[in-house]
Formats: structure tokens, sequence, C-alpha cells
């Protein structure tokens, strides 16, 4: 049963008199927009009434008439409304809390509140402004961008490419975007700056594998290994082929795959325990001076949700195991259908390869793996832009499902979803390829503009200049921002983290290209939200939300896949098993060589030609003196010549490999545990600050009972 609660006003203020403004002086707080030509009966009738109810619940509603096309709504609500919120509130809202009039309404506050009650008036008990909008009864609403004071500041001191190594100014941002957007950059600024000790580690590892390229004993075996057959890669039509062909592979691979990239995995996952707890502290300094410290989301959105109708009735948290269950299982069935569309992507590569080894055409025929990973290639990218439209529907619907109670707690449960489907449709195939095709991969980093519009119409300095019929008609022109906007930054955000932090072991450049990524991401960014887009309506946070668990989680698999990339991809541990075990500086004492000499021969395992079934072709360029019929050929295992069996290294190399990953994985995992222990969330100087600031409330208390038991 849900209780009602009705909103009393019990201020003992009163507002100031002020004069009533005449329209050219207002500030307009939001624009509605309506397509004339295609208007009708029925639509101007629902307009109408909305249009009334707003007039009834306080706003000032003037119309504008722009090109003969559109009709154009200007809407500005009266100090009442405000009056309301800073009494029922009465904490950290900046501007409220020492003002009473409707000049000092922070501009974030009057937009919010606007926003909250526009999306929550009705005209009947189901068409909302959302559906009216879907129903074309009404074309847009925005709130409008100013044409002078802070918002020209942010483009000359911050949406700038010139700027692009300058401090952000935040609090500049947070005053004209609001807490939740200047959180954003806070954070996307302190990712950024984190990142470049990462950066040059990963470069110092990089150069180091550079000034190893022709130096490594592995590389220099393979590249002088043209006596070395090895063994066809398919059972038909696929040549021999000559160990020293993949010499440059070798030593490319070497760059990244070398002594350097253990150590840079392990202190990477330091580096994401510290970040995470750095920014901790960073955030609570920021929200400090915020005043947003104790802020309560839930009292926030009861009492905005008071504020548009005094009645409204109080929505409980609920939950149902039987809801969950069959959620649970709704999404495990769309992570089976992700994992098996990666699933089915790797398996196309191979058909394709051994297809197009066979075709009839010698172009293709010598050029199959390229063409297969090429076509592939193309298909992972339409499969990544086609799932990633099915999974924002897919959450959407789950989220429908869940019920939740408020705005925040709806994106909460949207974020996770979407994040979790859109992490197996980028990484399914990556990791199957880091753990069993190789260990060398490729980071991309994806960003898309959108196209700005003329400069006409994006250029909105003219000041007093431009009237309020051309100011609105420019704002409309801008790019529409949707209520994912800010989601769709956080969550590219996090995908490049993933990137960063989960595949550094087999790319150690990640960090200095998530780095330099990041330095114009900001700026981009920057642009778009001041210049290209229309004003997002500000929202108020004190934190990343659940952002931060995303980021948490990424931290902990970051530990486990690189474990993995360097115990079951890398030759790290085969080499080592190898160098204190089977090397000729354990079996023969020997100090005047390299303890890796022969490991290439020892890796490779004989097979018999005559094992094969159909005639296999010579390569093209074997050495005269091979061209007869080949009796053995080589491959990658660690099996006996007699009846293919495991050798006895082989189990030494798989208990290496697993012991190496159970003490990776808990080494790190300790080092994150230790690090989280070692810095606190919190600076000691936030803490003491609002412990004195109790301090102080508690004795004026006491003062006013001292005073009051006195009379």
């Amino acid at each position: 049963m849900e209780d009602k609660i009705e909103l009393r006003e019990n201020c003992s203020w009163k507002s100031e008199e002020t004069k009533p403004l005449v329209p050219n002086q207002m500030k307009w707080d939001f624009i509605l927009v309506c397509d004339k030509h295609k208007s009708d009966r029925e639509k101007d009738a629902k307009r109408k009434e909305f249009l009334d109810k707003l007039e009834e619940k306080g706003f000032i509603i003037e119309t504008q008439k722009i090109e003969d096309k559109k009709l154009f709504y200007g809407v500005h609500a009266r100090s009442e409304i405000f009056r309301k919120y800073q009494c029922l509130l009465k904490n950290s809202d900046s501007g409220l809390q020492n003002h009473h009039t409707e000049e000092n309404v922070p501009i974030t506050t009057r937009i919010r509140i606007v926003n909250l009650i526009l999306r929550n008036t009705k005209i009947s008990p189901e068409e909302t402004l959302q559906k009216l909008i879907k129903a074309k009864v009404f074309e847009a609403a925005f709130p409008l961008h100013e044409q002078e004071g802070l918002r020209k500041e942010l483009k000359e001191n911050w949406a700038q490419w010139r700027k692009i190594l300058k401090q952000q100014p935040i609090e500049d941002i947070r005053s004209y975007f609001g807490e939740k957007v200047a959180l954003y950059f806070a954070w996307l600024g302190w990712y950024t700056r984190i990142l470049f000790p990462a950066a040059v580690l990963g470069l110092l590892v990089f150069l180091y594998g550079i000034f190893h390229f022709d130096s490594s004993q592995v590389s220099k075996e393979i590249c002088e290994a043209n006596t070395t057959i090895m063994c066809p890669l398919c059972d038909q039509k696929c040549p021999f082929w000559q160990l020293s062909d993949t010499c440059t592979y070798a030593k490319v691979t070497h760059l990244f795959d070398n002594e350097g990239t253990i150590l840079f995995a392990v202190l990477m996952a330091l580096w994401a325990t510290v970040f995470l707890e750095l920014w901790k502290r960073k955030r609570a300094e920021v929200v400090s001076g915020w005043e947003l410290y104790g802020w309560d989301e839930d009292e926030e959105e009861l009492a905005l949700q008071l504020i548009n109708d005094p009645a409204y009735n109080l929505k409980f948290y609920q939950h149902s195991y039987i809801r969950s269950t069959i959620l649970l299982l709704l999404v495990l069935l769309m992570i089976t259908v992700l994992i098996g569309l990666a699933h089915a992507l790797v398996i196309y590569r191979v058909v394709a390869t051994v297809l197009f080894t066979q075709s009839d055409f010698e172009f293709i025929r010598e050029r199959a793996s390229t063409v297969a990973v090429m076509t592939g290639a193309v298909l992972h990218y339409i499969t990544i832009i086609v799932m990633t439209k099915v999974n924002r529907r897919v959450a959407l619907f789950l989220c429908e499902l869940e019920k939740p109670r408020t705005f925040s707690e709806r994106e909460n449960i949207f974020t996770v979803k979407i994040f979790t489907f859109q992490f197996f449709t980028y990484f399914s195939s990556l990791i199957y390829i880091a753990f069993f095709l190789g260990s060398w991969l490729r980071l991309r980093f994806r960003k898309s503009l959108a196209n700005p519009k003329d400069k006409d119409e994006v250029d909105m300095e003219k000041g007093s200049k431009d009237s309020c019929k051309e100011q609105w008609l420019k704002n409309y022109q801008l790019n529409e921002v949707n209520v994912f906007s800010l989601f769709d930054e956080f969550l590219e955000m996090m995908i490049q983290y993933s990137f960063t932090t989960i595949f550094v072991a087999a790319f150690p450049l990640a960090p200095l290209m998530a780095f330099i990524n990041n330095l114009f991401e900001i700026r981009l960014d920057a642009i778009k939200m001041v210049q290209l887009q229309r004003r997002i309506v500000p929202r108020k946070a004190n934190d990343i939300g659940i952002w931060l668990q995303v980021l948490e989680a990424i931290g902990i698999l970051a530990v486990i896949g690189n474990g993995l990339v360097i115990a079951i991809t890398s030759d790290f541990i085969p080499m080592q098993v190898y160098k204190y075990t089977y090397s000729p500086c354990m079996l023969q004492n020997r100090t005047d060589i390299n303890c890796l000499t022969g490991y290439i021969n020892n890796s490779l395992s004989v097979f018999r030609v005559q094992d094969f079934e159909g005639q296999m072709k010579l390569p093209e360029k074997l050495p005269d003196f091979l061209r007869s019929e080949i009796t053995e050929c080589r491959y990658r295992d660690y099996r006996n010549s007699d009846d293919y069996n495991y050798s006895a290294q082989f189990w030494h190399v798989f208990a290496a490999r697993l012991a190496f990953l159970i003490l990776f994985e808990h080494v790190a995992l300790c080092i994150k545990l230790i690090a989280a222990w070692y810095v606190p969330d919190v600076p000691q100087s936030v803490k003491n600050k609002h412990l004195e600031k109790k301090y102080e409330n508690l004795k004026g208390v006491l003062r006013k009972i001292d005073r009051s038991t006195d009379v």
C-alpha cells in the first residue's frame, strides 16, 4: 500500500518582492518546439492542454512563430518553485542557502527542476512530454545555451584545441553543465593524468624490445632455421614451409613478448588499484568543495517529485526473487548469444583460411590467411555495430522488467547490463585470439564526431544583437542531446580502460595510446558540448556512480586476463622451463653460451610425412639438397616422435604455467588489497573539515538550548 505525501510550505521567511519581468528580460528555462505544418486539431488540443497544465503550475509561456514553419514556446518558471526546493532541502545547493530571490537561483538548479516538472506533467494518466514528442505533438524540448557569460569563457578557455595541455576549469563546467558533467570531466582528466606514468613505463618496455630486436636468441634461431621444414597447416593442398619464413614475425613478437612484459603486467595491476584509490580521494576533495559530500540522492529525488506534485505517491523499494531469477536467465541467454557470435567469427576465420587456400585463384591462394583475417575483421566490425544497437534495446527491455524505483536506479541497472553486453561484444573474439591464436594484439580506439553545423548555425557569440527569436532558432539547429549522451561518453571510456588494462601484457603500448587518445577526447567532448550540441540538462551528483564499481570489476579482470595471457599465450613460461631444466647451461653445465640456445629445436616435435593423407607440396624456396622426398616435418608441441603422445617436458611446462598463473594472480591481488588499504579513500583534511562543521553545528544547537533554558 502506497503512502501519499503532502507538501506543506512551513518556511518562516517570505520571498522578496520583485518587479514582474517583461518577456525580453526573462531567462527562459526551456524551449518547446512543434512543427506547424504537421499539426492537426487533435495535436493542437493536446498541445494547448499541456501548456495550460504548465501555466497552472506557475510557468510563464511565450509563443514565437519562426519562418512560418515552427512554433517555439518559451517556458519560464516562477520563483515559488525554487523557494519550495530550498525550503525542503536547505542543504548543499550553492546559491540557495542564503539567498531566496529568483535572480540568485543557479541556472543549473533551475534547468534541473524545470526539466523534471516538464517530464512529469501529464495531460492524461499516460501522456507525458516524452510520449507527446513521440506522437509529434512537440518536436523537441531543450534548455537554452547562454549567448555570453560563462559559455563564452568555456569556449575560449576549455573548448579549444590549443588548450589541449591546459588544466580544465572544473568549477566553471559545474556552474554551466551541473555536477554530473563536471565529475565526468574531472574523472577523465584524472584518468588521463594517471595514465602518463603507465604510458611512459609501457613505452620503456617497448623500447627494450626494440633495442633487443636483433639480439634475441630465439629470434636468431628462427631466422637461421633454413633447413627446418614445418608441417603443412591443413590436410590438403597446403605446402610445407620453412621455419625461417617467420623470421620477421618472430622479431616483431619479441617487441611485445619479452622479460619486461611480466614486470609491467604486475605494475599495471598495482596502477589500476592506485588510480581508483587516488580518484576516490580526488572525488572527496571536489565534492567537499561543492558541499555535496553528504548529499542524499533519494532525498533530492523525493524533493523534486514533491515540488512537481504535492500529492506524490511514494514508491517503495521492491525485490522479487522470481523476477531476479528470470532476469538473470535472460542476461545469461544474451551473453551466450554474444559468445556464440564470437565463436562463429573464429570458426569463419579457420574455415575461410582453408577454403581460400584451396581456391583456384593463385592470388587468393597465396594470401589465404591475410584474406581470411581481413574479411573476418570486416564481419567483426559489422557484428559490433549491429549488436551495439541490439544490446541497447535488450538492456532497456530488461530494465523495464526490473521496474526501477527512480531514474537514478534505472540508470544504474541499465549501466550494468549494457556494459556487460558490450564487454562480451567487444572482447569475446579478442579473448580467443589472445589465449589461442597469438599473443600480439592491435589496440584500436573508436571515436565518432558528430558532423558540425555550418559556422553560421553554431556561432552564438553575437550577444545582445541577436533577438530572442534568433537565439531560440540557433539552439534548435544544434545537434540533439538525448538522455544517454553522458552515458555513452562513460561507456566509451570504460571500453578503452578495459583494452588498456586487461590486454596490457599483450600490448604494452596500450596506456600510451589511451593517453594520447584522451588528450583529444577531453577537448573533443568539450567542443561538442559547448558548440555543437544543445545544452545538456544538468544533473546533481557527488560521484561517478555505478561506473566506480565497473572500474573495480575491470581491475580484477585485468589481473586475471594478464595472468592468462602470460601463462597461456606467451612463450615466457616454456622458455624459463627450458632455460632452467633442459638447456645446455643445466645439462652440460656450460656458461659460455646463451642458456636459450637450442630452445626452438627443443620446442618442435617431429612428424612422419608418411602419416599424411595425400601428397603435400614442397616450398618453392627449398634448397636443392632438400628437394628430394621429405620424410619428416616439424610442428610446435611437446610430443614423442614414435607414438605422438605428450612428452614429460609437456607436463613440466603445463605445471609451470599453472603454478605461474596461481602465483601471479595471488601476488597481484594481494598488491591490490595492500594498495587499497594503504591509500585512504578520503583525505584527512576533508574528514577533519566535516568533523569541525558537525562540531560547530552541535555547539550552535547547544547555545540555542541554553538560551531557551535561561528564558
